[in-house]
């Protein structure tokens, strides 16, 4: 899996994840740069869930946990009207991150 950088783009913080759309989980890669937000798939079949996401275009970020001990992870609510939910086991940093960047 690779990612075509812009110049002056650099990664900040990636880490292994799922996108969970219509109630589907999508297994793949999130990617923070200083530029945008990217999530990739691993497997080829699914690349249409591939995302990019340009801070401007990110409305909020909303932390959200599923009971005490289970899944923590990330709603990122663009201008669009669209919410992509990531599950994350380092969800305070990636949402420090995304929120120090909009």
């Amino acid at each position: 899996m690779t990612v075509k950088l812009n110049a002056n783009e650099v990664v900040l913080k990636a880490g292994d994840t799922n996108q969970v759309v219509d109630d589907k989980t999508v297994e793949g890669k999130l990617i923070v740069t200083n530029q945008r937000i990217y999530f990739r798939t691993l497997r080829e079949d699914f690349e249409h869930f591939n995302l990019e996401i340009l801070f401007d275009n990110i409305l909020e970020v909303i932390y959200y946990s599923k009971g005490l001990f289970s899944v923590k992870g990330l709603n990122v609510m663009t201008r669009d009207g669209k919410c992509h939910t990531f599950p994350l086991k380092k969800r305070d940093e990636f949402g420090q991150l995304i929120n120090r960047m909009y």
